[in-house]
């Protein structure tokens, strides 16, 4: 049965209603729910808030580096660290490293460019800050309902956003009722506020419906993969930050690794790779293990044990790929939008602080008695926020790497160390990023297949032994989550032309291509309960066949420490 004919045989949903509905409990959707209620007990009235998770909790599908600039976060409590937020390890110093197969050249101090300085940022599990930000959201009066995914964006006559529905529960993979099927329920809200995160479901929805990235260049995406070490107490250097460029890269695809040594003998390291990437036999999974190996990167790691392990699409088309953010009924807010700053590879600063802009044009919307229209203060508070100036003084960073590395590199230094000793906040020159990042893959004939080592075990891995260490579940007998719009495309087209290569860019070995007995040749196998949630196979997809929709609520990852 579809969803629809579930609804008509076992409906209607039951509703709630509130003043404002929030998908998405990380640090965007927290942060504007946290504003709200501050802003009504200041002025002592009330407005009624919900967050709805599709985690098993708040944080279990938050994956960040990170390194957290605390500047937003004072704005929202500048009590902080009296109430035990957990940015608990100042950066102590920052390394900048240019690698080559064996060896590295560290950038002097004086030339590190400016977006790479840490002073004053601390090293987090930006899992952990989330889950002290939803203690503290409903300490003030906020409903937050984790597990709940929501699938579904519900629209008034007037086509405006009434609010959304959650996704049904006991569903067989058939689509039939279990014995423990449970209909979705609907939030209606005055206002719906979308903080799910880069290439969010919903939010890719809201872009095309309202046409939201007309007039806009197409957002750029990276994917970062992520691992959680425990190293020997001697090799720990609580609050080393270190960025590495170059190796294992060519000299045209962008990426480059990080390692940022956390308290208690904690190292969180990984690997950003542009899915802009044009060859197809390439594996950012792959890549990320090999990085490992590298004697700049081995040495801080080498004797220790991994503890976790994920990935996560991110952001990185700045302000010339912003969407609009608002439509009747409702806001874009965090990586739902774009907010992250690429450039200095944070964006759970950028997340909290445009969920604050965003909950003070509601509250003033909502007090006023409005409802379902354009919340135009939210986009206009941000043209004139330090958020804006940040996001606009680095509009280039990606850009300029579509040009190769070289140029990239050189750019950043003129952009972010010459022009601001300069005087020179914003450069005076704007790129846009030219197509989306699926239209760059070249077909499998015309690209250099690489050939991977084999993981040790040790420091290198496969790709289930890693999603094993994510604690990703999903239900077995619900339908699949990862949909294709024509199942004949994987074979006919991306295993024919681009060698299938979503076996490779997916990082939880979600896809294979198997024997097929019954037609002979190849198949795709999707397999789903693998899945991280990513988002990447909805992005670089060469077709854009794949549709990435909600799971069953609760299914996904469960990151510890991350």
């Amino acid at each position: 049965m579809t969803p629809q004919a579930l609804l008509d045989q076992y409906g209607p949903r039951e509703s709630m209603e509130y003043d404002v509905a929030i998908v998405g409990a990380g640090p965007a959707g927290l942060a504007t729910a946290i504003r709200l209620k501050q802003l009504a007990a200041e002025k002592g009235t009330d407005v009624s808030v919900v967050v709805l998770e599709k985690g098993s909790e708040p944080g279990a599908h938050i994956l960040s580096g990170a390194v957290m600039d605390p500047k937003a976060i004072a704005e929202l409590f500048p009590d902080w660290q009296e109430r035990g937020a957990p940015l608990n390890q100042p950066v102590t110093a920052d390394e900048v490293l240019l690698l080559t197969e064996t060896g590295a050249t560290k950038t002097p101090a004086a030339l590190i460019p400016n977006n790479f300085h840490n002073e004053g940022n601390y090293v987090i599990s930006l899992g952990n800050v989330v889950r002290w930000l939803a203690e503290q959201a409903e300490a003030l009066g906020v409903e937050i309902f984790p597990g709940f995914a929501a699938a579904e964006v519900l629209y008034n006559d007037d086509g405006s956003v009434k609010g959304v529905a959650t996704g049904n529960m006991g569903v067989s993979k058939e689509g039939e009722p279990t014995d423990e099927f449970q209909l979705g329920m609907e939030l209606h809200a005055k206002y719906t506020v979308f903080a799910e995160g880069a290439r969010g479901h919903l939010g890719r929805q809201l872009l095309d419906r309202f046409k939201l990235q007309d007039g806009r260049a197409p957002q750029s995406f990276g994917i970062g993969i992520k691992e959680l070490w425990e190293i020997p107490a001697d090799k720990a250097q609580p609050g080393l930050v270190v960025h590495t460029a170059g190796w294992p890269m060519d000299k045209q695809t962008f990426g480059g690794g990080f390692l940022y040594h956390l308290e208690g003998n904690k190292v969180t390291l990984g690997f950003v790779i542009g899915l802009d990437y044009k060859n197809p036999w390439l594996s950012p999974f792959d890549e990320m293990q090999r990085w490992k190996k590298h004697p700049a990167i081995l040495k801080h790691i080498e004797g220790g044990k991994r503890l976790s392990y994920g990935a996560r699409a991110i952001n990185n088309g700045g302000i010339p790929s912003l969407p609009k953010t608002v439509f009747a009924g409702g806001a874009l807010i965090g990586c739902d939008a774009g907010y992250l700053n690429a450039s200095r590879i944070k964006g759970s600063h950028a997340a909290i602080k445009s969920g604050m802009l965003a909950a003070d044009a509601l509250y003033e919307a909502v007090t006023a008695g409005r409802q379902h229209d354009e919340l135009t203060a939210y986009p206009e508070a941000f043209e004139k926020s330090w958020l804006h100036d940040e996001l606009k003084a680095a509009s280039n960073f990606k850009p300029w790497f579509k040009k190769g590395q070289t140029v990239g590199m050189l750019m950043t230094g003129i952009e972010h160390w010459l022009l601001p000793r300069l005087g020179i906040k914003t450069p005076p020159w704007t790129l846009k990023n030219p197509a989306a990042d699926h239209t760059f893959l070249k077909p499998a004939a015309e690209c250099a297949k690489i050939d991977y080592p084999k993981p040790d075990g040790k420091i290198t891995f496969d790709r289930l032994s890693s999603v094993f260490v994510s604690n990703t579940n999903h239900a077995e007998n619900q339908p699949a989550h990862l949909t294709l719009k024509d199942k004949t495309i994987p074979v006919k087209v991306n295993l024919a032309e681009y060698a299938g290569p979503e076996s490779r860019y997916c990082p939880a070995g979600v896809y294979e291509f198997v024997p097929d007995e019954a037609q002979g040749g190849e198949r795709l196998q999707i397999n789903a309960q693998n899945c991280v949630h990513c988002k990447t196979c909805d992005i670089k997809d060469p077709t854009q066949n794949i549709v990435w929709v909600t799971p069953e609520g609760g299914g996904g990852p469960n990151y510890s420490g991350m």
